[in-house]
């Protein structure tokens, strides 16, 4: 099999192409996606047969069980390359050189984005960051419900906010056309984690770079009331620099 051939998508519903296939429509059921989706989450680590089981069967294991999880293992093996799904006691997953998944993806252009934003090169953050949005903004495996699942999803939320940060710097630094993405991230990151201050602060260099001062100023007084009723605290050193900054801009203008 050709390197890359072979591509599985965690994020929003799943996906596995096997070359032009689309092999999760022969996969084995409901529990046969909750088997290929785990090992796939956890692949090149060998799981044992009872972390199995409690991640395809969440809500109670039938009875026979490990007959029932050796019979599933081998409708796997016959949906995809036998030699994918290795061992018995403890199972991994051997996929391809060059296999592709989302998720993985999503978490190495992460890494790169917010390097590129510590070294302040905003150019080589573009691209990244946005991959990463990109693909934690489909959420994950959308179809399918287990305990496990939820901590994926957990994972790619803070991706998802990271990912809005790198975006919301990338394009205070690149300036022009650019402040809009910062505009829309940080309006996106108040309402994911409206008690995250970042938001907020991307928010209001945006609006101040684009001459809107009365609606930054606005901005910073929404967090202001919002720390000071719900938690009695100010905001925070970062905030308060750039509400000080635009008040002196407006007063010098």
């Amino acid at each position: 099999m050709e390197d890359g051939s072979t591509k599985i998508q965690l994020c929003g519903p799943l996906v596995v192409r096997i070359g032009e296939e689309r092999a999760e429509r022969r996969l084995p059921g409901r529990q046969g996606q909750l088997l290929f989706a785990y090992l796939v989450a956890h692949r090149g680590r060998p799981v044992t047969r009872d972390r199995l089981i409690d991640a395809v069967w969440p809500l109670g294991a039938p009875s026979a069980t490990d007959s029932a999880l050796s019979a599933l293992l081998s409708k796997l093996r016959r949906v995809v390359d036998p030699a994918w799904v290795d061992g018995r006691s403890n199972v991994a997953l051997r996929l391809p050189e060059g296999t592709l998944i989302d998720l993985e993806a999503a978490r190495e252009a992460l890494h790169r984005a917010e390097s590129a934003v510590a070294l302040e090169r905003w150019s080589d953050a573009w691209g990244p960051a946005r991959v990463a949005l990109h693909t934690a903004n489909r959420g994950v495996l959308a179809d399918l419900e287990a305990p496990w699942i939820h901590d994926l999803r957990h994972e790619v939320e803070g991706i998802q906010q990271r990912a809005l940060e790198c975006v919301a710097a990338t394009g205070l630094g690149l300036g022009g056309p650019e402040i809009a993405s910062t505009e829309r991230s940080g309006r996106r990151l108040i309402e994911l984690s409206p008690y995250n201050e970042a938001g907020y602060c991307f928010l209001m260099e945006a609006l101040a770079a684009r001459d809107r001062v009365a609606e930054a100023l606005r901005i910073y007084e929404r967090l202001r009331e919002l720390l000071r009723d719900e938690l009695g605290i100010p905001p925070g050193a970062a905030a308060q620099g750039i509400h000080r900054h635009i008040v002196e801009r407006r007063a010098n203008a």
